[in-house]
């Protein structure tokens, strides 16, 4: 169970990180997105930062509260950002979904290992 949660809760930082390292690095290609979704602008400031600082509240299990707050961070994001792309017409929302899946895994997987 141990081995099972660090691979989902692994595959999900890593998916969180490389999302954030590419709305850092193509910053214009991401804005440009997150108009077309219907988000405003500064979105494209606050996601990269909230994305990597809730990859450090999961790793670090610093404190119990900090990690549930990353996770429903995380949820509502992967639902607002699944509806966003199905209501836009933007592309497929699958990225999103699949992020919750994992969310929802780890989260499931470390309250059995950790509590």
């Amino acid at each position: 169970m141990l081995i099972a949660y660090w691979i989902v809760t692994g595959l999900f930082c890593l998916m969180m990180l490389a999302g954030a390292a590419i709305e850092i690095f193509a910053f214009g290609k991401s804005v440009k997105m997150l108009y077309q979704l219907g988000f405003p602008e500064f979105i494209a400031y606050v996601l990269p930062i909230t994305k990597i600082a809730g990859v450090i509240a999961i790793l670090t299990r610093y404190s119990n509260t900090l990690k549930e707050w990353a996770y429903a961070g995380f949820f509502f994001d992967f639902v607002l950002a699944a509806l966003a792309h199905y209501f836009s017409g933007v592309p497929s929302p699958i990225a999103a979904i699949v992020a919750l899946v994992l969310l929802m895994t780890s989260y499931a997987l470390g309250k059995k290992v950790y509590e």
